[in-house]
């Protein structure tokens, strides 16, 4: 077998990059939720964990409260909810 080097144009490597860095720029997560947001999510987040701490809820009620406070607490910390993507739904206040 023989090895063949493929030579590509200076300007043909420098499009390819520019359309890589382009996509990866698009496919990056923007901030949708505002402050008020926010603080609501880990509110409610601190109150699930304190009533489960506390007994108040058991079972399956404290599994699936649980996973929604951490997913309160993850999205909140990154500023970022997925379903408010196909709605187009952003928190965020617009800048005067």
């Amino acid at each position: 077998m023989t090895t063949e080097e493929k030579s590509y144009s200076k300007q043909f490597k420098i499009d390819a990059v520019n359309l890589v860095t382009d996509q990866k720029k698009e496919k990056q997560m923007k901030k949708n939720m505002g402050t008020v947001d926010r603080v609501i999510r880990i509110v409610l987040a601190i109150v699930v964990i304190v009533l489960y701490l506390t007994g108040n809820i058991t079972g399956i009620a404290a599994i699936i409260l649980g996973i929604l406070a951490l997913v309160f607490i993850v999205t909140s910390l990154i500023g970022f909810c997925p379903l408010y993507v196909p709605f187009k739904i952003s928190t965020i206040g617009k800048s005067k």
